[in-house]
């Protein structure tokens, strides 16, 4: 259960940037963006397994969502996987037709369509490195073996040897799982059919980005020539990759991906709060962002709690009031915040028996939003919206430079800077309030909470506040 005194301060709290706080128009649409991420085959209910016949219209639910989307203050979704698949999505059976579990092409065109005019973005999962054994190259090569002119669409086919299906010959899956069968990325014939692609659902969508999923062993040079190309396809075109562990500046920069899946942080995040361990967190902060060494320190990084892949991050808490303060921290640390369909009203989720299944749930929205009895973390999904109006209004969230002012196992402050827009987060971890001393980066006279409008005064640098019980504050500098 949160603290008992969370419903009245965020009842009382709206959000009050300054003008010069708000956002300059230089910025990129994902630099400030707040994404919604839907793993949809999951939370429409679709069966586990597609007969390639029937065809489930189930984009309306999808559309349901789209309101809920602006209301906690989403201007982003991504949403995946999509493409006609066998089982869980990741089994491609047809690059160019949306699931038919969830809809056809024109219900996906109306869906686009609707989050364009409320103004959210739309990115969706590209899974190129690897099809399903239904998709029509693989087909053509069990059916004409050698003779077969896809032999060489994927990797190490080898006539010569056999499968665990007894194809009479053998392939590289990802990861050893032979019903992912690996595209060759280097082939040119494949490469121009993955760009194809892309040309046609940004034609036939309009999409505004893509998720490449299994990023992390995609060919460079193939999302080298992948990144030029998309650059012509529509202006500001994202290209963001799953990337878990390494050096993410092997993969964000100019000339591969726009940002990747900040793993290391999402781990930095949960662990620090079980552990009381902020200095974990402002590691893992510094390793990446600091202006004086940060690995992707120009980057935006796809920050995230939980996503289809990883347990929830109330499973992952072990003080549900820690909910409070990740949530300050996923929204104002250098990084794009992701909210996974649910989480925004503390549902529980786990990956067990080796099945997805817990984290990728049936959800009906009404159940949350038409009986609040049933969220019992109602006050959390206000807090939510409220933070990303904050993120929203301010540059130096989106962009601004990162600067650690104070820190121990438990309390944890830092600045975000970007010109005169500067913004200060304070955070506790702890069950009891704690006094804070901060030093302010920039000659100012007083700090505004953004949520409550409360002021502090800053004397001959010094910022004391008291932070309350697992919580935080957003405090903006003025002069």
């Amino acid at each position: 259960m949160l603290q008992s005194g969370f419903t009245s301060l965020v009842t009382k709290r709206t959000v009050t940037f300054s003008q010069k706080g708000m956002i300059d128009m230089t910025a990129k649409w994902y630099d400030k963006a707040v994404f919604y991420h839907i793993y949809p085959l999951g939370l429409c209910g679709a069966e586990k397994l597609n007969d390639g016949i029937t065809t489930t219209h189930r984009m309306e639910e999808l559309e349901e969502w789209i309101p809920h989307m602006v209301k906690i203050g989403c201007n982003a979704v991504y949403i995946g996987p999509l493409f006609e698949s066998v089982g869980h999505g990741y089994e491609t059976t047809d690059y160019r037709q949306v699931d038919r579990r969830l809809g056809d092409n024109d219900d996906f065109i109306r869906f686009v369509k609707l989050c364009h005019e409320a103004d959210i973005k739309v990115v969706v999962d590209g899974v190129f490195n690897h099809t399903g054994r239904e998709f029509f190259a693989f087909k053509d090569i069990q059916e004409k073996r050698e003779g077969s002119k896809y032999r060489d669409w994927y990797c190490n086919v080898n006539f010569g040897s056999n499968t665990e299906y007894n194809d009479g010959f053998s392939y590289d899956g990802w990861r050893g799982y032979q019903l992912l069968v690996r595209l060759n990325q280097r082939n040119p014939e494949v490469k121009q059919y993955i760009f194809d692609v892309i040309q046609y659902w940004v034609d036939e969508f309009n999409i505004d980005g893509i998720r490449l999923d299994c990023a992390d062993v995609l060919d460079f040079d193939f999302m080298k020539e992948m990144r030029t190309f998309c650059n012509t396809v529509k202006e500001d075109f994202w290209l963001m990759g799953e990337v878990i562990h390494g050096d993410y500046s092997r993969w964000v920069n100019n000339e591969t991906l726009h940002s990747v899946t900040d793993y290391e942080l999402h781990k930095g995040l949960y662990s620090g709060h079980n552990d009381h361990n902020y200095f974990e967190i402002a590691h893992t902060v510094k390793r990446l962002f600091d202006s004086n060494g940060g690995i992707v320190k120009n980057a935006n990084l796809y920050s995230f709690l939980d996503n289809h892949d990883v347990d929830r991050i109330y499973n992952k808490l072990v003080n549900k009031a820690h909910l409070i303060p990740v949530h300050f921290l996923l929204y104002t640390l250098p990084g794009i915040p992701s909210i996974y369909y649910g989480s925004e009203f503390g549902i529980e989720g786990r990956k067990e028996n080796n099945s997805d299944d817990g984290v990728r749930p049936r959800l009906v929205l009404s159940d949350y939003i038409d009986e609040p009895s049933k969220n019992e973390y109602k006050e959390l999904t206000k807090l939510l919206a409220l933070l990303a109006g904050i993120r929203k209004s301010s540059q130096a969230l989106q962009q601004g430079m990162y600067k650690e002012l104070a820190l121990t196992n438990r309390q944890y402050a830092f600045a975000r800077i970007d010109r005169e827009d500067v913004v200060v987060t304070a955070v506790n971890n702890d069950d009891n309030e704690a006094t804070m001393s901060i030093s302010i980066p920039v000659a100012c006279d007083k700090v505004t909470d953004v949520l409550t409008g409360e002021e502090y005064l800053v004397e001959n640098g010094k910022l004391n506040i008291v932070l309350p019980a697992n919580n935080g504050l957003v405090l903006q500098c003025v002069k």
